[in-house]
């Protein structure tokens, strides 16, 4: 197969927005609107079914009679091994929590290992070994894989790319698409740790308290909410890439509603808030890789927060907002000061290389 060093735009589904990028950008895989774009317009008409219109966090299938939820990511964090973590423990965490956040029960992973020539054996060993304890800790299996080599200097070490498969519980149904007006907007704990975690280690930033990751799989705490509230509770999302401002857009878009949020309701451990001070970032749109997004019905809130308040997942669980009719498929902070400010998706991304 080849391909034309200019790509015929005219030919796809909506040319301008990939028009301003002919080649790819760092930011097409920030979980921004560069990211978002790609996918709306090159591959979803491609490669379109009615499993994949969804867009969630995993797919939705029926098979044998039975419904499952599948979900895959790759990881390319760069350091390898962070406070809180390393990219074994996330490549398994990351990965259930988008099956526990479409509702279902994850069960088994694959692990698939991209590795650069002259990778120390040991820090692969390391790497393994953690993701083993990550899987075992989640209560999943890793059950098949693949391991591929590159050239010295075409793989940055270690890649890693898990997939997974899930049973949906029976009776439970959300999605991005089911926010409605009235739903209460719940967040599981302090927003940003991950990414800024990332980013003191590579700036050599010392705090009084160390910024740890959040990197942890919360398909126990969501199964206990699932079990008292399921019914109530409309969408869930882990507000990774993009961070909790890039969650929020992308479900007031497809439910086609308006989020409303409270800015200082919003949880931000003080270090973090120093560190993206320093850095010129704002948490909201830093990477999570422990929290999950709640949206649902406002007479469940109390009882949703007192569960996950009782869970050492989610003692920090905050209400931060409400879904309106207003302002629709935006994102509007009411801010400390009485205004109100949009917040956008961005178009690429704040932090490279943070998952």
């Amino acid at each position: 197969m080849s391909y034309t060093a200019a790509p015929d735009f005219a030919n796809w589904s909506c040319p301008l927005p990939l028009a301003d990028y002919p080649t790819i950008v760092m930011g097409h895989g920030g979980g921004g609107k560069l990211g978002n774009e790609l996918v709306e317009h090159l591959f979803l008409p491609a490669f379109r079914n009615p499993e994949l219109e969804n867009l969630g966090d995993a797919a939705v299938l029926e098979l044998g009679g039975g419904h499952l939820a599948m979900s895959t990511d790759s990881y390319v964090v760069q350091p390898l091994f962070f406070p809180g973590g390393s990219i074994g423990e996330l490549a398994v965490n990351g990965t259930v929590n988008d099956l526990a956040v479409s509702g279902a029960e994850p069960k088994f992973l694959s692990a698939s290992f991209i590795l650069e020539e002259g990778f120390a054996l040991a820090q692969l060993a390391a790497i393994v070994e953690a993701m083993a304890k990550a899987a075992a800790t989640a209560g999943v299996k890793i059950v098949t894989g693949d391991t591929k080599v590159v050239e010295r200097g075409h793989g940055d070490g270690c890649y890693i790319n898990t997939a997974g498969i899930g049973l949906l519980r029976p009776g439970i149904t959300v999605g991005p698409h089911r926010a409605q007006p009235g739903d209460a907007i719940l967040v599981s704990g302090t927003i940003g740790d991950h990414g800024m975690a990332i980013m003191s280690v590579r700036e050599g930033l010392e705090f009084e308290s160390q910024i740890r990751s959040d990197c942890a799989a919360l398909n126990g705490m969501i199964a206990e909410v699932l079990a008292a509230a399921g019914a109530a509770i409309h969408a869930m999302r882990d507000p990774t890439r993009g961070g909790l401002a890039s969650t929020l857009n992308e479900i007031a878009a497809a439910s086609g509603v308006g989020v409303e949020i409270d800015e200082p309701s919003l949880p931000v451990r003080p270090e973090v808030q120093s560190a993206c001070e320093l850095l010129g970032l704002d948490p909201i749109y830093v990477a999570n890789e422990g929290k999950a997004v709640f949206f649902v019905a406002p007479e469940a809130v109390d009882e949703i927060l007192a569960i996950l308040r009782a869970h050492p997942l989610g003692k920090d669980a905050a209400r931060i907002g409400t879904v309106t009719a207003k302002h629709k498929r935006m994102l509007v902070a009411r801010t400390a000061m009485g205004a109100n400010r949009v917040i956008p998706i961005q178009i690429g991304e704040q932090l490279p290389r943070i998952c």
